[in-house]
């Protein structure tokens, strides 16, 4: 993989034993991977089984003491941005997704964050809210997403290769676009910063 590509997170938000969430995380690394400017790595919420966060202080104030919250936060410092997968439960995100972001702080900072949701109403109303909760976190949530609705939910269960639904590539292609451009902005913004604060 070259350096000279913006890297990518496909974060996915559900730790559910049949869950559907690896479909559309599939999907969407393989369509990053496709493309020149940006590369992708899975990451899973089952491989960093965190503590329900109880930490004495903030991320953002000191360090954490759970140790898969600490491998949590070295892996995420290493992108350039994120897609997180986001099932909608009880008009909300995941508890898991919700307390995973909660463990982070400084290691998103100005970093794009994009959304594939998943529900009723394509996961609108989580991904609304993980949209705020990214600002809180300083990461710069895209415009563009994929929301899949039910229709599509039911018969991807069924067997329907996610592939073949050129509505869905239609909205990927957009968030995809958003984040390539935001994530290659953002690094050399970043990149920039760091050799003004070491000259």
């Amino acid at each position: 993989m070259s350096s000279s590509k913006a890297r990518l997170a496909v974060v996915i938000g559900s730790i559910r034993a049949k869950r559907f969430a690896d479909k559309p995380a599939r999907w969407i690394a393989d369509l990053i991977n496709s493309r020149d400017d940006v590369e992708a790595e899975i990451v899973d919420l089952k491989d960093y089984p965190m503590a329900m966060f109880a930490e004495d202080t903030s991320p953002l104030w000191g360090p954490s003491k759970d140790e898969h919250a600490l491998r949590w936060q070295a892996k995420m410092a290493t992108f350039d941005g994120y897609v997180f997968t986001a099932a909608e439960y009880n008009h909300a995100p995941t508890g898991v997704l919700k307390n995973a972001l909660d463990y982070l702080g400084s290691q998103v900072f100005r970093k794009p964050a994009g959304f594939v949701g998943y529900g009723g109403v394509g996961g609108a109303r989580a991904v609304e809210q993980l949209r705020m909760i990214a600002v809180e976190l300083q990461m710069a949530p895209v415009r563009a997403a994929v929301h899949i609705q039910l229709p599509d939910y039911v018969a991807i269960q069924q067997g329907q290769d996610i592939a073949e639904l050129a509505h869905l590539r239609t909205s990927a292609d957009a968030l995809l676009a958003d984040m390539a451009w935001w994530a290659k902005a953002l690094r050399a913004a970043r990149d920039a910063e760091e050799r003004a604060e070491a000259a």
